[in-house]
């Protein structure tokens, strides 16, 4: 079967009600890569028919962030998504997912939203939701597909699931990363060859939180402060260890699951990666 590239809601209506079930939707922004490829491969194992959508969602870029400028590559995204299995494309224009303009309704990240990314970019997660909530219903999806790199977004969207009773099973894929170490990202192709050696002190910090972890929490946080106090070119925004299921900080005390995440500006940059952890010798 070769690829079907929809525009439109018609076209893509038209596309859907042609593929056997069940159907699983993995949503980009577009600028695809070899993380992306994972995903849309993960998702043939599972689905029938897999669907990809295209859509750079203007709702969760703030003001002074870089939407003007993140890549548009169509063509190559396709190419990909095809040699990567998928059936259909839809990559829409933002006046055909928001025909009314701005939404007047909008999906609420809730408390779950301020802190961290959402600390760092208010609004960001409220407009993520509201886009993946939309093109759920647009695809009619029965599996959505997405990386463990953006944990945050992860958990945001399982819980909107949960919460609104969408009838959708949210797949988690680990974050893929460059033989470097680097977690691939769109953004990635932004960072010039100075830039991209700096960028690796995140998987640095993270690999030094993670051996530590036996230790306990604050040999986590300081194995990986340390690292990123040696790097002075990479900005950092923010550095926690968190509870998986709520992001709070974990206390002292804490043994079990947890979450190491980390963003960090790198030259104009913006970069995000996480790795959970089992911390406290007890949980060896």
């Amino acid at each position: 079967m070769s690829l079907v590239v929809t525009r439109t809601r018609a076209e893509l209506a038209a596309a859907r009600s042609a593929l056997p079930g069940p159907v699983a939707v993995v949503m980009t922004m577009g600028a695809l890569h070899a993380g992306h490829a994972t995903l849309i491969e993960q998702a043939r194992r599972r689905a029938a028919s897999v669907l990809v959508t295209v859509f750079l969602n203007p709702l969760q870029f703030g003001p002074g962030e870089d939407l003007a400028r993140y890549p548009r590559t169509l063509d190559e995204d396709l190419r990909l998504a095809a040699a990567s299995g998928a059936d259909v494309v839809f990559a829409p224009g933002p006046d055909v997912v928001y025909p009314d303009g701005d939404p007047g309704v909008r999906v609420s990240a809730g408390p779950l939203g301020a802190v961290l990314e959402g600390a760092s970019r208010p609004g960001h997660f409220d407009g993520v939701l509201t886009v993946v909530a939309k093109l759920l219903h647009l695809t009619r999806a029965d599996l959505a597909f997405f990386g463990q790199k953006d944990a945050q977004q992860l958990l945001l969207v399982r819980r909107m699931v949960r919460d609104l009773d969408m009838g959708v099973e949210v797949v988690a894929v680990p974050t893929v990363r460059e033989p470097d170490g680097l977690a691939m990202s769109s953004r990635n192709r932004y960072l010039t060859p100075f830039d991209r050696e700096v960028a690796l002190v995140l998987q640095r910090a993270l690999a030094a939180g993670a051996a530590a972890a036996p230790e306990g929490p604050s040999a986590v946080r300081r194995a990986a402060r340390d690292v990123l106090r040696a790097e002075p070119a990479a900005r950092v925004d923010y550095l926690a260890l968190v509870d998986p299921h709520d992001l709070a900080d974990v206390p002292e005390h804490h043994r079990g699951e947890a979450l190491l995440a980390l963003a960090a500006r790198v030259g104009p940059t913006r970069l995000i990666d996480n790795v959970p952890l089992l911390v406290g010798r007890s949980a060896d």
